[in-house]
């Protein structure tokens, strides 16, 4: 059993070692290895299989969420430790799945079912109230996107599926080398020779796609701002026109009749505005003084919004109760564009972080938990989001922007709404300083890149704190404004009409895994049960 931990541990330790943007991405090649190497050991033994195959996966990927997530903490505590558990906990039932079919199934479809059990995971992880898909294995590239341009065809699940093919068969190379060394060294070569080839060939292809690509020249000016307002004092204790007076100070400096875009962070309106008053708020009032003087000028604005409702029949499953004030509201995390024109374009939020901004199952958990997440710098209240996504677009120009907000830029088909909605260039706005100066926001930014190439859209990201970036087609980072420094960035992007494969059908890998597990499951239990009444 020892030897059996000390791979699982080995196996936590390669992943974590791989992960962007601190490790080495080629370790995930060869990090299942060891898990499958003590799976294989254990279930080759007659008794508590399950149980021992639990403890040590749950033990390689506890490894793996503490030392790549643990900067949750600096969010919120109790949210920290529930990501890192209950994720730790679905990745270990995921792969407990497969141990499963594999003592009912032969090797070929046993390990067929390991890569689709767990794109699986990957995908429910991507859907449910409780979705943390910061460790999906196909985010690994996110700073090699030389070797995954073919992400606009397959997306994130097609390294994914990359990830688990290559780790097959060195595993089956390595167990093969133990096992019969000398009878089967064709064998051997043929597994490591196959694993090679997996490896080589689409990192092959990738630089083809990679230096034959290019941007329709179709320029649009963006300026993303960077207010860097610490967001547990100073964010909530500053006005929201004083707020709008220092962005207008932080863009001075580079307005002009050629620049057509303005982004900022999110919620860098932190104090609640009105939703039937944000026409007439002061810092509409003050940011429409850049507009009348630049004409061409539209601003892309992340504000924290609430709607009070009298009327209770007005409300919706996302409303929210204050007793204090027997009064329902809606509470918002929004992005607006202003121009122009009189009318304020919004978009709401949609995929909320959990435990911070979001409570899931709140009827079942709220009696349990009381308090604790407010405490804790989360919030037991409800964000009222929009089934739909939003494209905002510009005065005098043909952009068209994705009002991304923070979390959303994880979620590659979801981002592809905002396409399908005719956006051609992506807005991210977003405020990292939650996790302090990690990792955190430094992947956060890595991620963005994966998002560029799966719907070739060029980025302006706006970061509170930092770091704000323009990124390319491609995905190539162009320039970034430091973390923990005030002030402005700007660039020319181009615009894209292009639609790309995955745009066109999403996570199609995902759908096609989902099939497969549950056939090769079903086929795995009953093909058991017919051989016991045999």
């Amino acid at each position: 059993m020892k030897k059996n931990i000390l791979l699982a541990t080995l196996t936590g330790l390669l992943l974590a070692a791989a992960w962007p943007t601190y490790g080495c991405s080629l370790l995930v090649f060869v990090a299942f290895v060891p898990l499958l190497m003590a799976e294989k050991a254990i279930r080759e033994q007659k008794s508590w299989t399950k149980l021992q195959t639990f403890g040590i996966s749950y033990l390689a990927f506890l490894i793996w969420n503490v030392i790549t997530t643990w900067w949750i903490w600096y969010s919120t505590e109790i949210g920290a430790v529930f990501a890192i558990l209950a994720n730790s906990l679905l990745m270990s039932l995921t792969f407990l799945l497969y141990h499963i079919v594999a003592k009912r199934a032969n090797t070929k479809l046993s390990l067929i079912f390991l890569v689709t059990i767990w794109l699986s995971f990957e995908k429910f992880h991507l859907t449910w109230d409780v979705s943390w898909p910061w460790l999906n294995l196909g985010n690994v590239f996110s700073e090699n996107v030389r070797w995954v341009q073919w992400y606009e065809f397959t997306g994130t699940f097609g390294g994914s599926l990359w990830v688990l093919t290559v780790n097959i068969f060195v595993f089956l190379a390595v167990q093969q080398l133990l096992t019969h060394r000398h009878e089967m060294k064709p064998l051997i070569r043929k597994n490591l020779l196959t694993a090679a080839l997996l490896l080589v060939i689409p990192i092959a292809a990738s630089y083809i796609i990679y230096f034959c690509y290019e941007e329709e020249q179709k320029p649009v000016n963006v300026l993303v701002l960077q207010p860097n307002i610490d967001p547990y004092s100073e964010k909530y204790d500053t006005s929201n026109a004083e707020i709008a007076q220092l962005l207008l100070k932080l863009s001075e400096k580079h307005l002009s009749r050629n620049l057509n875009f303005i982004i900022t962070p999110e919620t860098v309106f932190a104090q609640n505005v009105q939703l039937h008053q944000l026409p007439q708020s002061d810092e509409v009032t003050l940011l429409r003084l850049s507009t009348a003087k630049y004409p061409q000028l539209n601003w892309v604005v992340g504000t924290a919004m609430i709607d009070f409702i009298t009327d209770k029949s007005k409300t919706t499953a996302q409303s929210n109760y204050l007793p204090s004030h027997r009064i329902w509201f809606n509470d918002y995390n929004s992005a607006f564009l202003l121009n122009r024109n009189p009318d304020i374009p919004l978009y709401h939020k949609s995929k909320l972080v959990v435990a911070v901004e979001n409570f899931p199952y709140q009827n079942v958990l709220k009696p349990i938990v009381g308090d604790a997440l407010i405490n804790l710098g989360g919030t037991v209240a409800l964000k009222t989001t929009q089934p739909y996504r939003t494209a905002f677009q510009g005065v005098e120009t043909a952009a068209k922007a994705a009002p991304i907000i923070c979390y959303e830029s994880i979620y590659g088909e979801f981002v592809t709404g905002y396409i399908k909605k005719g956006a051609n260039f992506l807005a991210i706005l977003t405020n990292d300083a939650w996790w302090r100066n990690t990792q955190g926001h430094k992947q956060l930014l890595s991620y963005a890149r994966l998002r560029a190439i799966e719907t070739r859209r060029s980025i302006a990201r706006s970061a509170n704190t930092g770091i704000s970036a323009f990124i390319n087609q491609r995905g190539d980072v162009l320039k970034t404004l430091a973390y923990g420094e005030q002030g402005a960035l700007g660039d020319t992007l181009n615009l894209s009409s292009r639609i790309t494969f995955y745009v066109k059908m999403g996570d199609y890998l995902a759908r096609v895994a989902y099939f497969l597990s549950f056939f090769i499951f079903l086929y795995a239990v009953l093909r058991k049960r017919e051989t016991l009444m045999l």
